[in-house]
């Protein structure tokens, strides 16, 4: 058992993704990259946890706005099967992204979530 829960990626998508930038760098002080197009093109700022905060566009029409956190984990295909046996429904199953380690989104109703693995 962990003695801390750490977000390793928070995500936000919204059709207002450049507004929410530009917000939150200032009421923030941070800066954001330019779009990532690992990350869906979310433009990335830093945590001070060593984590990412995300923010991009929808990267379709059936996509809604959603703030989704992503849990940092050490076996991510052990989370997504604990999460799925308690009633979560897997809508990504674990998947790699270069450069950035693992990533799955679960659902729990209309709460999602995710799973990293660095």
């Amino acid at each position: 058992m962990t003695d801390a829960i750490t977000i390793h990626y928070l995500e936000i998508v919204t059709p207002e993704a450049e507004q929410v930038c530009a917000s939150y760098s200032d009421a923030l002080m941070c800066e954001f990259s330019a779009p990532e197009p690992a990350l869906g093109n979310a433009r990335i700022a830093k945590l001070n946890s060593g984590g990412m905060l995300g923010i991009r566009l929808p990267m379709h029409d059936a996509e809604d706005p959603v703030s989704r956190p992503y849990y940092l984990v050490e076996d991510i295909e052990k989370a997504v099967t604990v999460a799925s046996q308690s009633g979560a429904e897997v809508i990504v199953p674990p998947m790699d992204i270069p450069g950035f380690g693992k990533c799955s989104i679960v659902t729990y109703g209309n709460i999602q979530s995710g799973f990293w693995q660095v």
